[in-house]
């Protein structure tokens, strides 16, 4: 797939497509805020976090795909970033989450991440997908689960969260087919 294939993803209340420069202040501002960072890397400095930004968009340029930036389609502002994710050593192919603050509460990760997980599956030719999750994250969690995935083992993240253990919750292509 090349960059020129993606597609742009709308939802009922989302569009999901790939990062660009305009998104930054609010990346930015979303991983500054000690809250809505605390599971996705921790708060960075707006430095830290241009690299960071910039991984996910030259990802889609190496990759083929990302996460998405995820624009609130009424007001048309960056709300999160979630999607197809594998860096080098992931524990699997993941479609993660992380959402600013003010986007929390609306349904929009388990609208964006159905989206996210229907596209890597048709798309990216996945046949599971996983989520990799803090285990004191009781929200991502309980989203993991309402997406139909199930616990499958504790891992460990590649460097720099190498200290971190995660839990590894996931389902296959035929399951998630199922369960729609």
């Amino acid at each position: 797939m090349s960059i020129h294939d993606i597609r742009i993803i709308e939802t009922e209340r989302l569009i999901l497509r790939p990062p660009i420069r305009e998104d930054f202040d609010a990346y930015a501002a979303n991983m500054a805020d000690p809250e809505a960072a605390h599971f996705i890397g921790g708060v960075q400095s707006r430095a830290v976090a241009w690299r960071g930004f910039l991984t996910l968009a030259g990802a889609w340029m190496i990759q083929g795909f990302s996460m998405f930036s995820v624009i609130e389609k009424t007001t048309g502002r960056w709300v999160g970033r979630l999607g197809p994710w594998q860096p080098e050593g992931w524990p699997g192919t993941e479609v993660g989450w992380g959402l600013a603050r003010e986007a929390w509460g609306k349904g929009y990760a388990y609208e964006g991440a159905a989206a996210a997980v229907d596209w890597a599956f048709e798309h990216l030719g996945w046949t599971d997908v996983i989520h990799s999750i803090n285990s004191d994250n009781l929200p991502s969690i309980a989203l993991a689960k309402r997406l139909g995935s199930q616990f499958l083992r504790h891992s460990r993240l590649p460097e720099p969260y190498q200290d971190v253990t995660v839990e590894i919750w996931g389902q296959t292509r035929e399951a998630w087919l199922r369960g729609k």
